[in-house]
């Protein structure tokens, strides 16, 4: 709440001024009667009007201050925004193919830390539509391009590995993202592809939908992830329960390099966390559009607030003036 009339506020500083000379009075027994003896008065009980004395004069003070308050005209605003330019379109496609359960990454395995990073992405997006693609030997879409960032991050925060036939469909995914941003009008348009794999299953070559996402205008930045050598990785054996085993790490760069190239994009390689979140630090700044946006601000009026209980004491002051707390003149 703000005030149309601020400096008028300043009237409150009578109200001590007031409150002092009040007292004053009261100290001198100004509108006091004497009388020469009070013998007889003695052993009578004080009236209950008599220890509300001050009342009138406090009805008074505060009907003052909430006329005060009223002229200078509280106001509450309700602001709006109407973004004037499209912002960025961009569709996270996250493998989910079972490599990515590799523990090579703190501070559980891949997957688990690539939602993360792309959750932490999400939560710094403003104006800029996002979309989540998830693929192993198949390409699903767990949330369609959005400004709910809320609702992206929650489907995000449901997707666990195992969800959909292992594999690793590369080509599907993109083609399945290109499918999301066909009917876009955004000035930029991002696939941002995060995989730790080389693309075994699917109907559509990677290189192939590249070709199309460049026909179409849409920039695909590739992300390879996985630390270098060997990863510890988990196996269920039937006898030991769950195992684990040093695999080599397998993540085709030539053919991530050539997608992102094709497109005006760019391949990144991520071995760890840190490195991870760099990468989409780094993406997020690439991918900037100017947004204009007007801001509107309606205000209603507050002032009734104050004036009706101002009129309301200043109402009940003169009704009891008629009454017991009255004063003689």
């Amino acid at each position: 709440m703000n005030f149309a009339n601020p400096k008028l506020l300043l009237l409150l500083l009578i109200i001590p001024l007031l409150v002092w000379r009040y007292w004053q009075r009261v100290r001198r027994g100004e509108g006091s009667l004497r009388f020469a003896s009070t013998l007889a008065l003695e052993g009578i009980r004080v009236s209950w009007t008599v220890r509300f004395a001050h009342v009138l004069f406090a009805f008074s003070m505060l009907a003052l201050a909430l006329a005060i308050f009223a002229v200078a005209r509280p106001q509450k605003g309700t602001q709006a925004e109407e973004v004037l330019t499209e912002g960025v379109d961009i569709v996270i496609a996250l493998d989910a193919s079972g490599s990515m359960a590799a523990e090579d990454f703190e501070p559980r395995n891949r997957f688990h830390v690539a939602k993360l990073v792309v959750n932490k992405f999400a939560e710094g997006l403003r104006h800029d539509r996002a979309g989540l693609v998830v693929f192993a030997a198949k390409a699903i879409t767990r949330c369609p391009l959005t400004l709910d960032y809320g609702a992206l991050r929650y489907v995000l925060d449901a997707t666990e590995l195992g969800l959909i036939e292992d594999g690793t469909a590369i080509g599907n995914a993109l083609a399945t993202s290109l499918n999301r941003l066909r009917e876009s009008k955004a000035k930029s348009k991002v696939i941002i592809l995060v995989t730790d794999g080389v693309n075994n299953r699917g109907e559509i070559q990677p290189l192939d939908a590249a070709e199309i996402a460049g026909t179409l205008g849409v920039k695909i930045y590739t992300i390879g992830v996985g630390s270098t050598g060997t990863a510890r990785f988990p196996v269920n054996d039937p006898v030991y329960g769950k195992v684990y085993a040093d695999l080599e790490v397998e993540i085709d760069e030539a053919s991530l390099k050539q997608i992102a190239s094709t497109t005006g994009g760019l391949y990144y390689r991520a071995t760890d966390r840190p490195s991870l979140e760099s990468i989409f630090e780094d993406i997020g700044r690439l991918e900037k559009t100017k947004i204009q946006v007007k801001t509107y601000t309606h205000y209603n009026e507050r002032f009734g607030n104050f004036l009706i209980p101002a009129l309301a004491l200043v109402f009940l002051g003169t009704i009891a003036g008629f009454t017991r707390f009255g004063k003689l003149p």
